[in-house]
């Protein structure tokens, strides 16, 4: 319990280090975050090696009345696989940093920045309730706005930070209100005592209650329809878009889902819906990716989709879900530091379109980009296939078994987005690795320093072997660990596989639908290379069809959406408020109102009292009648 503490707790200590002492140094406050995150992964494999099935620890924070607010800390299977991939990856996504901030004059903010949210992120791993999970929930959002926010002096980063921070509070209010929800109706958010309560009663969960609860999942893992702010995010700091918009922050609402969704919180109508939007989703970022030409657009694209096809895992089975978190923090952080080291390299050049012929110049990084290319597209033996092919594979026995109409659109939209992803993935790595140098700074690109190579070597051997630890009986150091993974962190999702694929392989003709994928995946591949593998720096769609391009640019006109809500309903809405509630009811009627009420009245009362002996007598006289009066009547 001590080093659990001491992981959570660690990078708040070096977080308030740096900002009070070292926010001005040039390289303290770099040495003390990474010693940190350095630190938490060592003891994070530690306490995970330990083979420990559960810790619980839990106090009461405050009573007020019948609400007692309980602070605790939760590890078991599924914790000790998110602490894995939070841990980890997030300790390499800082050594990268230290190499790509160098020359940064505000290294020391940005890295406090990160420390503080490897605590965040900590928490909601570790959090034993939902109380706790969303103080920690709020804590990672003001850490994404902070670090987005990093290149203030941009308007796109400052715009980018104030937008990523208000879409997720509208999820967030949700979010809250579920949580309020489930403690009124079960008397406690404790995820423990949640599951004895619904494993006893199953009738208990309610569908409204999961629906609210799912508005986090939507804000934070940027779902239909609060997806808006991902692809903005890209203006802070790419090693920003390798923690916190690949590896671990959107997928932290996957994890909540999941969680949940293990003890029978979530109804099975909450289940169908989050598998729609996730297909929905996994189907038409896919498309918008290919109307972006920004590398980390296309790649911030990339992410939605793919957490499209978590959001559908989690409704097709949780553990497939949390599967492909996993490998998918592997391979897209590799590409996201790709990305960064591309962009290093190229001085701050971002357009794929004015890249080309790197694989010559800069190859321990082309050689990592292909490593995760391949796992992203599925390619046998890889990370990503094992995971995405067993949320596929799922909801083709889904739509086998069941036959409905529903069932089978959800199927389309999956192996949609499947086929997409070869597409504009090849897309990119065309035109950025291969052929010529399409602009002066690409033909002086050159290979990045050790600080950011080592991360990317590491977690494109994630990329490609990552996924054999949960699907390949491979155990060493005397069973604790299995191929690259803790075994103890591959628990929750290897006995789900073990569990459900193999009835998954018992559907008639789930093997042809295997290779069926398998060929449109090939297939995608070949259409990007006609299409864009020798267009020499000409992005080929939007020269052919603007119209198309242009569609595909503006991701759903969601922005032009929101923005006319806002100006045109929201704020005329909040314009007669203010003159219907703020200045009549209060300025007018109560503030004014009262004062004049007050003013007549002693007006009259000073007309009664004008002090003169006549008027004395008279109100004597009056006196000693009401006097008499009462008395008689009495």
């Amino acid at each position: 319990m001590e080093m659990l503490n001491s992981i959570l707790f660690l990078p708040l200590l070096s977080a308030v280090l740096i900002i009070l002492f070292l926010r001005t140094s040039k390289w303290g406050g770099a040495m003390v975050s990474v010693l940190s995150a350095v630190v938490c992964a060592i003891m994070a494999l530690v306490v995970i090696l330990s083979n420990t099935t559960s810790i619980k620890s839990s106090f009461v924070l405050f009573e007020l009345g019948d609400f007692s607010m309980n602070i605790g800390l939760l590890f078991d299977s599924i914790g000790a696989n998110m602490l894995f991939v939070v841990c980890v990856v997030g300790f390499l996504i800082h050594v990268f940093s230290v190499g790509y901030m160098d020359d940064d004059n505000s290294k020391g903010r940005f890295f406090a920045g990160l420390s503080f949210f490897m605590f965040s992120m900590s928490g909601i791993v570790l959090a034993s309730n939902l109380f706790m999970m969303f103080v920690f929930w709020e804590l990672v959002g003001f850490s994404s706005y902070a670090l987005i926010a990093h290149y203030a002096d941009t308007p796109d980063a400052r715009e980018a930070s104030k937008k990523a921070f208000i879409v997720n509070r509208v999820g967030d209010f949700g979010f809250l209100l579920g949580i309020i929800f489930c403690w009124s109706v079960f008397g406690t958010t404790d995820f423990v005592e949640l599951a004895q309560i619904i494993k006893e009663s199953p009738d208990k969960a309610s569908t409204l209650m999961g629906l609210l609860i799912m508005c986090g999942f939507i804000g934070k893992s940027a779902q239909f329809p609060l997806q808006v702010w991902l692809s903005d995010a890209m203006a802070g700091p790419t090693p920003v878009s390798a923690l916190i918009h690949a590896a671990t922050m959107v997928a932290a609402g996957i994890f909540m889902m999941v969680r949940l969704a293990s003890i029978g919180f979530l109804t099975n109508d909450v289940l169908a819906v989050v598998m729609v939007l996730g297909s929905l989703m996994a189907f038409m970022a896919g498309l918008w990716a290919l109307g972006q030409n920004d590398i980390k657009k296309i790649l911030a694209y990339s992410t939605l989709a793919h957490l499209g096809m978590m959001g559908a895992g989690i409704g097709l089975g949780y553990g497939f879900a949390m599967f492909h978190l996993t490998t998918h923090a592997f391979f897209k952080a590799t590409l996201f530091l790709v990305a960064g080291s591309i962009i290093h390299a190229c001085h701050h050049e971002q357009n794929v379109f004015k890249m080309g012929g790197l694989f010559k110049r800069m190859p321990i990084t082309s050689i990592t980009a292909l490593v995760a290319t391949l796992s992203i597209v599925a390619i046998p033996y890889f990370s990503g296939y094992y995971s995405k092919e067993s949320i596929l594979t799922s909801a083709f026995a889904m739509a086998s078994d069941r036959g409905e109409f529903f069932n089978y659109v959800v199927l389309a939209l999956l192996v949609g987005g499947a086929f997409l992803t070869p597409i504009y993935m090849g897309r990119l790595f065309f035109n950025v690795f291969l052929g010529k140098p399409n602009s002066e700074r690409a033909e002086h690109a050159k290979e990045s320093g050790l600080f950011m190579s080592i991360p990317l070597i590491v977690l494109g051997i994630l990329s490609i072997a990552g996924g054999w630890s949960y699907v390949c009986e491979c155990r060493w150091f005397e069973g604790k660990m299995s191929c690259l993974i803790p075994t103890s962190a591959c628990v929750f999702v290897g006995d789900f596989l073990k569990s459900h694929m193999k009835m998954l392989h018992e559907i008639p003709s789930v093997h042809t639908f295997e290779y069926l994928t398998l060929a449109l995946t090939f297939i995608g591949i070949a259409i990007a290379y006609v299409v864009y593998g020798r267009c020499g720096g000409r992005d080929t769609l939007e020269e052919s069809a603007p119209v198309v391009y242009k569609v595909l640019n503006k991701h759903g006109w969601f922005d032009d959406i929101y923005n006319w809500y806002v100006a045109k309903v929201q704020q005329r809405i909040a314009v007669l408020l203010s003159v219907v509630v703020d200045l009549s009811l209060i300025e007018l009627l109560s503030v004014r109102g009262f004062g004049v009420v007050c003013a007549i009245v002693g007006q009259g009362f000073k007309r009664l009292h004008d002090c003169s002996a006549n008027s004395q007598v008279k109100w004597f006289v009056a006196g000693i009648v009401f006097v008499f009066a009462l008395v008689i009547f009495s």
